[in-house]
């Protein structure tokens, strides 16, 4: 005879209510953060990568050319946060786009450090 186990179910949508809670803080709290990044850069623009099972990263461009990122944990809650934040989304980091970005000597050593006689990355 096979064995069966009573769900219940008050307990099961309390712990998914607690998921969605914590999704929707995670995304919240991620869209603020790209909301102060634009802020500060005159604007921003972005795009999202996969990171497998590590969730995906956001690259952020300011209108003045600054980069940065975030990793949200999940691609769904990643492309939540970039729409919540009201900023324009590519979908590859390529063209146009990826011209916007701007580097300097930091970026550029530590790029090409060893080729180009920069500081090595040990």
């Amino acid at each position: 005879m096979a064995d069966t186990q009573q769900v219940d179910t008050e307990q099961a949508g309390a712990k998914r209510g607690w998921a969605d809670r914590w999704d929707a803080f995670e995304v919240t709290r991620t869209a603020g953060r790209i909301e102060a990044f634009a802020k500060a850069h005159g604007g921003a623009e972005a795009q999202v990568a996969y990171l497998g099972e590590r969730g995906a990263r956001i690259v952020l461009v300011g209108a003045d050319g600054a980069w940065g990122d975030l990793v949200a944990r999940t691609h769904e809650r990643a492309r939540k946060a970039v729409e919540q934040s009201g900023i324009t989304v590519h979908d590859d980091f390529d063209g146009e786009y990826a011209a916007k970005v701007t580097t300097g000597r930091y970026e550029w050593s530590r790029m090409a450090g060893i080729q180009v006689g920069g500081p090595s990355n040990t």
